[in-house]
């Protein structure tokens, strides 16, 4: 039986998954630029969708994305996906993530062949982001400071 219904052109994500726009740079060239030996313009750096997944641990990055950063390989990590399935993937490091005027660098896995990049609950954690599913937002637990929790 055909269906009258057009296919929507919004991505939909599993329960507990939404989608934000992350700015992400080569720490490096940030470095370089910051010492005055790269202008400032130089600096690597995109705008990408982000799919928010707390039940996901890593940052994980279209390699796409990584080569347009010039984001090397640094050492070979093992993924587990959610349907059980397990692969070795790249890793990289020095990935400068802004999230609503949040930021910091973190090391990322490589997928081949993803087109967004996975925002998981160490990049949430480190950001010291409450993840809303419902409203599907990411909202600061406190709106001046970063919060960490010590001994």
């Amino acid at each position: 039986m055909k269906s009258n219904l057009k296919p929507s052109r919004k991505r939909k994500h599993a329960m507990g998954r939404f989608s934000v726009e992350v700015q992400l740079a080569n720490n490096e060239d940030l470095i370089y630029a910051q010492g005055g030996s790269l202008e400032p313009d130089k600096v690597r750096r995109v705008t990408v969708t982000g799919v928010v997944d707390s039940g996901a641990t890593r940052l994980v990055l279209p390699k796409s994305v990584a080569d347009e950063l010039g984001l090397r390989p640094r050492r070979k990590v093992r993924v587990r996906y959610a349907d059980g399935r397990r692969r070795l993937r790249n890793e990289v490091g020095g990935v400068h993530l802004t999230l609503q005027g949040r930021d910091d660098v973190f090391s990322a896995v490589v997928e081949p062949k993803r087109d967004t990049a996975l925002i998981g609950a160490i990049v949430l954690e480190d950001l010291d982001f409450l993840v809303d599913c419902i409203g599907q937002k990411l909202t600061p637990r406190d709106p001046d400071f970063i919060v960490n929790e010590i001994e």
